[in-house]
């Protein structure tokens, strides 16, 4: 029986340690048939480290969003390992300190804008980047945290997740057009190492799993890794411009 991604090429950033929500993506993406090419960014002898640990060793490209060149070469070095892509996954993230944790009010426009390119422009920057690679019924998935609300301790992160949810519905309109999907994962608090860099996720974490009509288990990703894989696969045909929640139900309830 083959599966679910079975001949896809997918290129998929963020895997930082095996704990990484992008490292599960990759490796259901496997375990589905799927051929994978990982970003990595900083260490990158790490997260070649980590590639080795999924089912079939992946190759690394770097991928600095702020770095021009790097997104301009991009397609060509994604070229050296697979001759196109079917599905890319964004799982980039990133705010300095006083964005996180400390006063909202306080935090100056340098740390917010920093945010807010590493976050959210970058989706923008990432699908641009791989157009030349994509076809028709390719899908481009990012990983969201619902901006809807303000959350304890998310402060200017959540500013960013409010601006990537608007960039996806702009970059859904905008490749609609050359018959590519692009959509949203929003999980509920995972004990990822991005979490870790939030200082209080165990305030946003509490009781998540008690108001949660399914349950959650923010140390199990599987749930997460699952529905990216199905947004990557052909089974959402018709499906862009949408956030698809993965967070036992917390989205849909008023406490």
């Amino acid at each position: 029986m083959s599966g679910l991604l079975e001949g896809k090429r997918l290129l998929i950033t963020g895997v930082i340690t095996d704990a990484s929500l992008a490292f599960h993506a990759a490796k259901m993406a496997q375990e589905q048939g799927a051929t994978v090419v990982l970003t990595g960014f900083g260490r990158l002898s790490l997260v070649e480290r980590i590639a080795k640990r999924l089912p079939e060793p992946a190759p690394v490209i770097e991928l600095d969003v702020q770095n021009q060149e790097h997104l301009d070469t991009l397609a060509d070095r994604v070229r050296e390992h697979v001759d196109g892509l079917d599905g890319v996954l964004h799982s980039i993230g990133f705010a300095p300190p006083s964005c996180l944790g400390a006063p909202f009010m306080d935090a100056p426009w340098k740390d917010v804008s920093t945010a807010v390119e590493v976050s959210a422009y970058s989706f923008k920057s990432l699908a641009e980047a791989t157009l030349p690679l994509l076809g028709q019924g390719s899908s481009i998935v990012g990983m969201d945290f619902d901006a809807r609300v303000a959350w304890p301790v998310y402060n200017w992160m959540g500013v960013a997740k409010a601006a990537l949810e608007s960039v996806n519905r702009y970059l859904a309109r905008d490749l609609g057009p050359q018959g590519i999907r692009v959509n949203l994962v929003t999980a509920g608090p995972m004990k990822t190492m991005a979490a870790k860099s939030i200082p209080g996720f165990g305030e946003l974490e509490e009781g998540w799993g008690d108001r949660a009509p399914l349950g959650w288990d923010s140390s199990d990703p599987t749930a997460t890794a699952k529905t990216v894989c199905a947004v990557l696969s052909d089974w959402l045909p018709a499906t862009t411009g949408s956030m698809i929640w993965v967070d036992g139900g917390v989205h849909a309830l008023g406490v």
